[in-house]
């Protein structure tokens, strides 16, 4: 079992980190408040705290700032009907600190606007989870603001560009995210590709 990996990362998306540790790339699945503690540390040394999810047909690893981080996903893989990407989703849309609170306090309603997350897996979210997500210990909310990389040519936005290629690889279709993100960019031009991606989540 993989505890952490400590490596320099040598490639980074908003939804995967690729970390050279001892000669060997280790790809990993990430949220997006874990892509913005990594945009700084792009090919320097970085450590992930790791969970694996190991099925017949996939090995895949999901990796953490922080153990606290890495407890919440593994809390919400306990809740019948929550897989790996859809836990992803929640710690995309929301982060750890607030996705605690919306369960601790129980709003059912704010939860379901997830992606994948209907009323009633929400519900049973917080019926599971509203006691046990309060014995976590997230430390302080140690993700640092993301950098204003936007490029006024709609065409050219690294922004748009880096946000739909998030939003496909969490298994949205291309067409309607390149449509929800144009809208957050024309409302708000001056959003990070954290804060787009934040949104669109919302909106697909």
């Amino acid at each position: 079992m993989i505890d952490y990996i400590r490596g320099s990362l040598s490639e980074l998306n908003p939804a995967l980190a690729v970390i050279d540790a001892a000669g060997v790339g280790y790809a990993v699945n990430i949220a997006l408040p874990t892509y913005s503690f990594l945009q700084p540390l792009e090919n320097k040394e970085t450590k992930l705290f790791i969970t694996e999810i190991i099925r017949e047909d996939t090995h895949e690893l999901y990796g953490f700032p922080s153990k606290g981080e890495r407890a919440l996903f593994d809390l919400l893989l306990t809740v019948s009907g929550i897989g790996a990407n859809t836990a992803r989703m929640i710690m995309s849309a929301f982060s750890a600190v607030e996705a605690r609170q919306i369960i601790a306090t129980g709003n059912a309603r704010q939860l379901s606007q997830v992606k994948g997350l209907g009323p009633k897996t929400a519900q049973r979210v917080i019926v599971d989870l509203k006691d046990k997500v309060l014995k976590i210990d997230l430390g302080q909310d140690i993700v640092p603001d993301t950098m204003d990389t936007r490029n006024d040519e709609p065409g050219l936005n690294p922004v748009r560009q880096e946000a739909v290629s998030a939003l496909t690889m969490l298994g949205f279709a291309s067409a309607p995210s390149s449509k929800a993100v144009e809208k957050i960019l024309q409302d708000t031009p001056s959003a990070t590709v954290e804060q787009v991606i934040r949104l669109a989540l919302k909106m697909l």
